[in-house]
């Protein structure tokens, strides 16, 4: 994938006034949402989803130590209501990329479905196997009704209700968006 790089491209001695920089990246490096176009070409692009996915009551669950989140993992859990879900599966971020992560099982999809919810979050950079060629999990939460934010840092917070302002950048023809997530307890 494009490794994150920023440069000044002009300085301020150049152009007189201000100092201008770029960058260069993936769409999906770091924290970052996709967009169904991800992963299937004829869904929806970044800009055609709507903003308000992103914004709102999230409850964090802590699945430290799981390698496979499962609906019946998730049915003891009460998200108070909460539209969005955040699974913390670590407790520190790594600053290597891993080799092997927690997945989602497509099962969760239907399960979370049934309880509202319209954001599935990790803190890891994918929703499946690093090697699936299939994205199961991708799909089954697209078929859901849910969308995905990955590459979350987790560390510093709890489990329980924060709200949560992840907002993408309204990138025409994207299949994913760089995003700054934060979080709020209520």
């Amino acid at each position: 994938d494009t490794p994150f790089s920023f440069e000044v491209g002009y300085t301020k001695q150049q152009t007189g006034s201000v100092n201008i920089g770029r960058i260069t990246t993936s769409l999906h490096t770091g924290t970052h949402v996709d967009a169904p176009f991800h992963f299937n070409s004829e869904a929806e692009t970044i800009e055609q989803l709507d903003i308000n996915i992103y914004i709102g009551d999230c409850y964090i669950v802590s699945c430290v130590g799981e390698e496979v989140i499962t609906a019946e993992m998730l049915s003891s859990i009460d998200f108070l209501g909460a539209k969005r879900v955040l699974l913390k599966t670590v407790n520190q971020p790594s600053e290597q990329f891993p080799e092997k992560i927690p997945v989602i099982s497509p099962d969760a999809a239907s399960f979370l479905k049934e309880r509202g919810v319209i954001l599935l979050g990790v803190d890891n950079p994918s929703v499946d196997p690093l090697d699936s060629k299939e994205v199961s999990a991708h799909h089954a939460l697209y078929e859901n009704g849910i969308h995905i934010l990955e590459g979350l840092d987790l560390s510093e917070v709890t489990p329980g209700l924060y709200d949560l302002i992840a907002l993408p950048l309204k990138i025409e023809g994207a299949d994913g968006s760089p995003v700054r997530a934060v979080v709020r307890k209520k």
